[in-house]
């Protein structure tokens, strides 16, 4: 398994029905974008998360958080939250519901 599809599947079903949303495979994982823009996906065991600089180096100081570094450079405004840091809904839906807002701002493909 390249990336944990259980997780994609639990993200795949906070987006069903939600306009605007779309599933690609990106990064050895999956993806789902909003309006052609990535806005968060799966990597490995991951949460990866698309958000403002700032929202990301606030969140990179809480438990469970890293930045999003695949490549040996960090991107900015991206993070990953471990599985630890999801395993509830409501936790799961506080972090995508960041990434929504933020994507949201972001001019559409």
């Amino acid at each position: 398994m390249a990336y944990d599809e259980k997780l994609a599947e639990r993200l795949n079903s906070l987006i069903k029905g939600r306009k605007g949303f779309a599933e690609k495979k990106m990064f050895g994982g999956i993806a789902f974008m909003l309006n052609g823009n990535m806005c968060f996906g799966v990597h490995k065991e991951s949460l990866v998360l698309r958000m403002d600089e700032e929202s990301a180096n606030l969140s990179l100081k809480q438990k469970n958080v890293k930045p999003f570094d695949i490549t040996g450079r960090p991107m900015k405004g991206w993070i990953m939250v471990s599985k630890e840091g999801i395993k509830t809904k409501g936790n799961l839906d506080k972090w995508t519901t960041l990434a929504v807002k933020f994507v949201k701002t972001i001019p559409k493909k």
